[in-house]
């Protein structure tokens, strides 16, 4: 999933997302350790959407930088 279309979710949505691939990297992780991964590169694939989802959840929280400086 892109940045584009990961911005255009709600925030519930965000979280769930957020929630379920956490989820789902937990199993790949599992499955890893015993040797039954068949696609080894979703590993990094999930952690990287993970990261995209945690970033705009952070910037739809963050507080807006006025730009003023004191």
């Amino acid at each position: 999933m892109h940045a584009a279309e990961i911005r255009n979710l709600s925030t519930p949505e965000l979280e769930k997302k957020f929630r379920d691939t956490g989820e789902e990297l937990m199993n790949l992780r599992l499955r890893k350790q015993t040797g039954q991964v068949e696609k080894p590169h979703m590993l990094c694939t999930l952690r990287r959407e993970r990261a995209r989802i945690k970033t705009i959840l952070t910037e739809k929280f963050a507080p807006k930088a006025s730009g003023d400086i004191a």
